[in-house]
């Protein structure tokens, strides 16, 4: 057929004889003009580029939406597209009715559709340009448009064309869109003013799109933009070239930043308990009204979308019913020429003809999964970033009140870190996680109705009781849910128990190890292990019954429906119906099998906001007249200084070290007050109501030196607590004196650096800010610099005399990086002396009035002590006329102190000056002068030769150097491969971070044991391929009652070769789907089992060196984080990956069995998704990783502030905390929206993919039923074409996932390569006798030993002899070998040379258990476990209790244990942490009397006793161990004086070796040498 514009089939079609507009062919070529004065304006417009001038405002601007009426525009443009092609496809299937090409009918409606899509990026390109003059182009061709449309639309109405046409309703529709897209241009010119006007309007780009900072442009981006991610494109495909990085994602727009979303929910929470309190109700708030107040909006608006994405969900099977059914008719048609229905000499088809079109149905099937799978995608979105700002606002509410929690609430563990812990990282978590569900609640019941509807009308009776199948079996699967709940719940609890256990043990390792006690440690987390194992088989069978019940339910919906139909239908079962109900059958198993998650989400949600309630409820600390009011204040304010703040600290920091010191100083004369602090009749208490400290009177004078003494546990401590206002006040008053006016204002500039803003009436209820040094040393995460500056202005000069004055220097020169070090939990490992002494200094470094010290010299050594109490203390602070109150039990000091108040038993005894007390209790006095004096004697005595200080500093040395010697083998690798990149940096890294983990993978499956393995993966085959075969089976059954015969009554014989088959083969689907759910799950479990078993064993039975390079978080995380992973994730990502996987492939495979032409089209697709998967697998695992990085700081810094609590408040330091939660939770947010981001990107595209999949599938079927193709098999195609666009992303995302998870598995797997200790020896446990080593003598011949073959000897060729019972000191200088030498005895190091024999056996040669827990030893650090007292002095239970009490006795602790409750059975709390520092020290000399061993080793064991405690010790194992060899390595010269030999070492080589009275007699010995330098 020819082609011309108005056809040639008739004589006048192109007459215009009726008049020009009443030729139906000329109006369809005047529709032609607007669209065309577009192209012609626009193209020339679009080319030049008038977008390159640009905004001039430094902003995002290509994201600047400029115009009013943006997404109203999108819409609308949208609908005109889609308006346009159904027209397109109208004038088509017109135009096939005619006998000669009428191109009129479809080419204006071509033409427009060009021009509508030109508009739009037109459009887009003024917007972004903010060039509106250019939008009359626009305007205009929206005028003439309408125009042009109304005339057509007029000549119809006058023909008689009416709505019962197509052409007709169409037209009308495009009349009304372009009148609505004029009226939006019209709304522009009245807002903006561009033209006819006189002044256009000026617009100020958002506060976001100024700050370059913001990177997350979701919501500012124009529509097409928003619903497909395409923002995201740099950052995703740069991810190949470089990591991503914090700096990348940059900051949160300002409504989604925590402290806006806490704002709008603390403004709803507060209004409710306004409200009640105007009512006088006792209800607290309501969390869940509160929620819905300042979060409802977005969850409606993502209702919304699902329930549009899932009514046109059911478009597909709807399509699918339609192509197939109309295929079937084809055969019957015959073709015959309608010409009946003429207007205007065309063909004009009614409504109904279009539909049955099988090509325009399979378009119509592209649109509705593109736009259904778009909505889905929003509606994910909007719940996931509203999930995430109410997690932001519930931490920032959570902080506030941890802020002002009362101490006796943590302290008496009525809210214990734990708890707290809890509350953030899971119940937040879990209200998140709800939210991001929620929509679900209330969308699937209608998908659900929707869906047993259309079954019904498909299928009739036999489609209810499929459906009824499924809605049986559902009440099971939220049975299986709730007990997977409570299964997962006591997992935690054996998780938590084994993770405390497994802590305790690396924290005590040396003492374990020196005792022989690994094993019984050992076991004891293998037996909590076991239970949590027991607990994880029940979950794995739960977890593999949930996934078979959904990979069954549909099955046996199925099978109950078919064969129902066949014996009880009088209707034969067509293809059309079968597959239509298939795919209904398919969707509806999704929100059934979600229902149960759903509500179980729902049930955690409500117990998370129960704690959240009671959390929120708690007692808060006392409101006493200085305490600040609601700290919402500060919050508040630090809305208005965040942008301020740096750069005020950055200008003004010199400003202030240059004229703070002088002000303070003239203004300090103009004092009157003498008292800084006062205490009348105070009775104060720990929550009970029993007073812990009672009728304290007391008063702290202003600018001197005040001490508080007394015995350990007589309340010295609780009293700094009650002057700060932590503990609760039963009766009486603490007074603060008025601060100063130059105080005030120098408190308020500093609290401004802060962002925060005390208001008049603040300042005067403000009390001075307090520096305060806990007994319990408390650092930040941070480094050096930063925990002793804590938030103050550095002043170079200040604080470089703080760290003179605490001796800081030598242990910060040790540090990798000098101040700049990270120390705290996850930084570096500091010894106690050594935390004690940066929280001193960051109590001095502060420029407050008064400061508080709590027994700062506990952990420190008299040397250390001295330097501290004369620069610190006497100098730097009284220089400056600070007021300073000393706990102490150095009673040697008490000379220095102005003022002294002395305690006991929670009342004060005395208080006063020295004289006072001298004067008027000389018996008090007479006390401490004997003590004083003995200390004096130290001091004087003090040849000090290595004190604990140097050698915390050798501990520091030898774990960085370790560390170093380690990481320096496992750098050079890395360096290599760092280096490789950056010559080639992106074909290496992206092949490298590219790749998967095949070799983890298997290492992984390799521990589930061979057999395992292959029955799951020849389980999986079979599943696979019995699916396809049902549904196969369904075709050729359909399609065979089909080609018989038509709708006549059912004659049994038919279908009884068909019903058989097909229920054998449904029977062994849910069989193997059994199988393969449970295989799978099991070998996930004896993976995880084996894995942690070896991990275990490895750890603790490692050499001590790798605890010394191995940071302690590190192991513990391969315990937790990655152990967690394997139990727990890997399973059921590796079950759901195969599973997403096969049924891709199936689908592939049965669509490229159906029709091969569609294999043609797949290719291209193939290529597009492997592109997708790969930049989008990187990225994802760059983006988790930054989620994890930024999630644990923030916990850290929760868990912290409840830690240090006490001296965050004494600081006043709460705003500055804020805002660094503030910050910490928004970069965590940024980091989890950018991957909740990068995940709708993949989908929204691996969807498209999908959709592009069923449109050749259909396009390629319905070609190929022209040449005989079955219309079931088109059904089976077509279905299964559909089930593509569910599982593709699902196979990229598990792929994503699993790359992330087996990262543990190769964590673990680099521990499970540490070499262990030999603890064989060569000779047998027979062979020792029984009472070996009984007499205690010591030959060391020529004895070498070095820490690791890498490293230097640490003793060299040592000889000695020590008889049995001798008395032996060992002393040198640092690093002379001292220490190595007691880790010798116990071959705890490399003996490389030489032998140590004891008691005529070389301890070389034994088995390590048996020489281990033959001697004893008391080490430096007190090491208690958690349990009883019982179990600490004796965990093998060999002792009788008479002998417990003995050693207790011995050890000074004997009444103090009567008096707790159960006596030997009272607890002991995790690290002793329910005892003092001194009695923990006792417990451990009682330990070691315990063992009643021949030989004890000491390795100063009085660092942290106070002195009358002391005193009796060293007399105690005087006689206590007279008959036996006590070795001791002296820091204190002192206390081997007395000594029958002594060995002096230097370098590692033995110098000297006689008795100490000797050694001293010969003037140039180096004993001697040493005392007297020491002197």
């Amino acid at each position: 057929m020819s082609l011309s514009f108005c056809g040639n089939d008739l004589k006048n079609s192109y007459s215009v004889e009726k008049g020009v507009l009443n030729n139906g062919c000329f109006v369809d070529a005047l529709n032609l003009v607007p669209h065309v004065f577009l192209l012609f304006i626009t193209f020339p417009i679009l080319f030049i580029g008038w977008g390159s001038q640009s905004s001039k405002v430094q902003i995002h601007h290509n994201t600047w939406l400029h115009f009013p009426g943006h997404n109203m525009r999108w819409i609308l443009t949208f609908m005109l597209l889609f308006v346009h092609v159904c027209e397109i496809a109208e004038g088509i299937v017109s135009n096939t009715e005619m006998k000669s090409n009428h191109l009129h009918l479809f080419l204006p409606a071509f033409m427009g559709f060009i021009a509508a899509t030109t508009s739009v990026v037109y459009y887009h390109n003024i917007e972004t340009a903010n060039f509106p003059k250019l939008l009359l182009a626009l305007f205009i061709y929206w005028v003439l448009a309408f125009i042009t449309k109304i005339i057509k639309l007029w000549k119809f109405a006058e023909e008689g064309v009416g709505v019962e046409h197509l052409r007709f309703c169409i037209t009308a529709l495009l009349v009304v869109l372009y009148g609505l897209l004029m009226a939006v241009e019209i709304n522009v010119i009245r807002v903006r003013k561009y033209v006819f006007f006189t002044t256009p309007q000026r617009v100020k780009p958002p506060e976001d799109l100024q700050d370059l900072g913001v990177r997350f442009l979701q919501p500012f981006v124009n529509l097409l933009s928003k619903a497909t991610y395409w923002w995201m494109n740099p950052l995703i495909i740069g991810a190949h070239k470089r990591p991503i990085e914090l700096k990348k994602i940059g900051k949160l727009p300002i409504a989604m930043r925590s402290l806006t979303n806490y704002l709008r929910l603390k403004d709803a929470y507060e209004e409710q308990r306004v409200r009640q309190h105007a009512e006088d109700l006792d209800r607290t708030p309501s969390i869940w009204r509160s929620m819905y107040r300042a979060f409802g909006r977005p969850i409606l608006l993502s209702s919304t979308f699902r329930y549009m994405a899932d009514l046109l969900g059911f478009a597909g099977p709807l399509c699918i019913f339609g192509i197939v059914k109309h295929l079937d008719n084809k055969t019957e048609e015959v073709k015959m020429n309608k010409t009946e229905d003429l207007h205007f000499g065309v063909y004009f088809m009614s409504s109904m003809e279009l539909l049955q079109n099988t090509y325009v149905l399979a378009v119509l099937l592209f649109l509705a999964l593109v736009l259904q799978r778009t909505f889905l995608q929003a509606s994910y979105y909007v719940t996931i970033e509203t999930g995430i700002n109410l997690r932001g606002a519930l931490l920032a509410m959570i902080y506030n009140k941890i802020l002002r929690l009362s101490t006796s609430n943590m302290s008496m563990g009525e809210m214990t870190l734990g708890q707290i812990n809890n509350l953030v990282a899971i119940e937040t978590n879990q209200l998140m996680w709800f939210l991001f569900l929620c929509p679900n609640l209330w969308a699937m019941p209608v998908q659900i109705i929707m869906g047993v509807i259309l079954l019904h009308y498909l299928l009739g009776y036999s489609a209810l009781i499929g459906a009824s199948v499924i809605v049986l079996l559902a009440p099971f699967q939220y049975l299986i849910a709730t007990k997977l709940a409570d299964t997962q719940k006591s997992t935690l609890d054996y998780s938590t128990d084994r993770l405390k256990k497994t802590t305790e043990i690396l924290k005590g390792i040396k003492l374990l190890k020196l005792y022989a006690w690994e094993n019984i440690f050992c076991d004891s987390v293998l037996e909590t292990r076991g239970k949590e194992l027991t607990s994880l088989r029940t979950f794995a069978f739960y977890t593999s019954m949930s996934i078979f019940m959904n990979a069954a339910i549909p099955i046996a919906a199925v099978l109950a429906t078919f064969v129902t139909h066949a014996y009880f239908s009088e209707f034969r079962l067509r293809p059309a119906e079968a597959f239509a109900s298939l795919a209904l059958f398919h969707i509806l198993v999704t929100p059934l099998f979600l229902l149960s998650t759903v509500v179980r989400f729902a049930v955690k949600a409500v117990v998370s906001v129960q704690k959240l309630g009671e959390f929120l409820q708690s007692e808060e600390i006392g409101e006493d007249s200085w305490r600040n009011g609601d700290m919402s204040v500060s919050l508040d304010s630090c809305k208005k200084h965040t942008v301020t703040t740096k750069a005020i600290n950055r200008k003004q920091r010199y400003k202030m070290d240059s004229y703070e010191q002088p002000m303070r100083r003239q203004l300090r004369p103009s004092e009157t007050e003498d008292v800084a602090v006062k205490v009348s009749d105070g009775y104060f208490t720990w929550g009970t109501n029993t007073s812990t400290l009672s009728d304290i009177n007391i008063r702290v004078p202003t600018g001197q030196l005040t001490m508080i003494v007394g015995q350990v546990g007589c309340g010295k401590s609780s009293l700094l607590l009650a002057m700060l206002g932590e503990m609760q006040t039963l009766s009486g008053k603490v007074y603060w004196s008025k601060v100063p006016d130059c105080e005030m204002l120098h408190d308020v500039y500093i609290s401004r650096e802060y962002g925060t803003d005390f208001s008049q009436e603040e300042q005067s209820k403000n009390r001075y800010s307090v520096a305060y040094a806990t007994q319990k040393s408390w650092l930040l995460n941070a480094t050096v610099e930063d925990n002793i500056t804590f938030g103050s202005p550095f002043n170079k000069q200040r604080y470089k005399a703080v760290i003179d004055a605490c001796s800081l220097q030598p242990d910060i020169d040790l540090l990798p990086f000098g101040d700049q070090t990270e120390i705290g939990e996850r930084g570096i490992n500091l010894s106690g002396g050594q935390r004690q002494r940066i929280c001193v200094a960051r109590a001095l470094y502060q420029n407050t009035n008064i400061v508080f010290l709590d027994d700062p010299f506990s952990a420190l050594d008299i040397h250390l002590s001295d330097h501290l109490m004369q620069e610190g203390i006497l100098k730097f602070l009284q220089d400056d006329k600070r007021t300073v109150v000393l706990v102490t039990h150095k009673l040697q000091y008490l000379i220095h102190a102005d003022w002294i108040i002395a305690m006991k038993d929670g009342s004060v005894l005395r208080e006063g000056t020295l004289k006072d007390i001298q004067t008027h209790d000389v018996e008090l006095y007479e006390h401490w002068k004997t003590l004083m004096n003995r200390q004096d004697q130290e001091l004087e005595k003090d040849t000090e030769i290595e004190s604990q200080t140097t050698l915390e500093r050798k501990t520091l040395r030898r774990a960085f150097y370790s560390r170093e010697a380690k990481t320096h083998i496992d750098d050079e690798d890395e360096e290599e491969q760092e280096e490789e990149d950056e010559e080639d940096s992106l074909s290496t890294t992206t092949s490298r971070r590219s790749k998967i983990p095949w070799k983890v993978c298997w290492r992984y499956l390799s521990s589930g044991g061979f057999l395992l393995v292959f029955v799951v993966v020849t389980s999986k085959l079979a599943k696979h391929s019995v699916m396809v075969a049902i549904d196969y089976w369904l075709a050729a059954w359909t399609s065979s009652n089909f080609n018989t015969m038509e709708h006549k009554p059912i004659i049994n014989s038919d279908h009884q070769s068909y019903v058989p088959v097909f229920i054998i083969l449904c029977a062994a689907g849910i069989v193997l789907c059994l199988i393969t759910s449970l295989t799978v799950e099991f070998l996930g479990l004896t993976a995880a089992s084996n894995l942690h078993h070896n991990l275990l064993n490895k750890i603790i039975h490692a050499p001590l060196r790798f605890f010394d390079i191995t940071p302690l978080g590190q192991i513990l995380n391969r315990f937790s984080a990655d152990t967690n992973i394997i139990d727990q994730h890997i399973p059921s990502t590796l079950e759901s990956l195969t599973r997403s996987t096969l049924l891709c492939l199936s689908a592939i495979g049965v669509v490229a069995f159906v029709t091969p032409a569609s294999l043609i089209a797949l290719v291209p697709l193939a290529v597009a998704f492997y592109f997708i998967q790969k930049y989008f697998r990187v990225a994802s695992r760059d983006l988790q990783d930054l989620d994890d990085s930024t999630q644990l700081p923030l916990l850290c810094h929760f868990s912290e502030t409840a830690e240090g609590l006490t001296t965050i408040r004494a600081f006043r330091h709460e705003a500055r905390f804020k805002q660094r939660m503030l910050e910490l939770t928004d970069t965590n947010n940024t980091a989890y929206l950018f991957l909740s981001a990068a995940n709708r990107w993949l989908e929204v595209r691996t969807d498209y993919l999908g959709a592009v999949i069923v449109l050749t599938a259909a396009v390629a079927a319905i070609w190929m039923s022209f040449y005989g193709l079955q219309s079931g098999l088109v059904g089976l195609g077509l279905t299964y074409a559909l089930t593509v666009t569910n599982y593709l992303n699902w196979v990229v995302r598990n792929l994503a996932d699993l790359e992330v998870q087996m990262a543990a598995v190769k964590k673990v797997d680099s521990f499970l390569s540490t070499e262990s200790e030999n603890y064989e020896g060569s000779l047998d446990v027979s062979q020792v006798p029984e009472d070996w080593p009984q007499h205690g003598e010591i030959k060391i011949q020529d004895l070498c030993v070095r820490y690791d073959p890498m490293l230097k000897p640490v003793l060299k060729h040592v000889n000695a002899f020590i008889n049995p019972g001798q008395k032996v000191g060992i002393c040198g200088r640092t690093g002379s070998g001292k220490s190595s030498l007691s880790l010798a005895f116990f071959n705890m190091v490399d003996v490389f040379h030489g032998k140590i024999i004891i008691d005529g056996i070389d301890i070389c040669k034994l088995p390590l258990q048996t020489l281990r827990s033959r001697l004893s030893i008391i080490l430096q650090d007190p090491v208690l476990f958690s349990g009883s007292i019982r179990f600490n002095l004796d965990p093998e239970r060999t002792c009788t209790d008479d002998r417990l009490w003995e050693a207790l006795e011995i050890a000074q602790l004997k009444n103090m244990v009567r008096s707790l409750p159960g006596g030997l059975d009272a607890v002991v709390t995790e690290g002793g942490e329910n005892f003092s520092v001194g009695q923990r020290q006792l417990f451990c000399l009682a330990r070691a009397f315990v063992r009643k061993s021949s030989i004890l080793i000491m390795d100063e064991a009085t660092a942290s006793i106070d002195m009358a405690t002391e005193n009796i010790l060293q007399k105690v194992v005087m006689t206590a161990f007279a008959d036996r060899t006590v070795v001791t390595i002296a820091h204190l010269v002192s206390s081997i004086l007395e000594a029958e030999q002594v060995l002096v070492f230097s370098s590692g080589i033995l110098v000297e070796c006689d008795s100490a009275a000797n050694l001293l007699a010969q003037e140039d010995s180096l004993f001697s040498v040493l005392v007297r330098t020491h002197k």
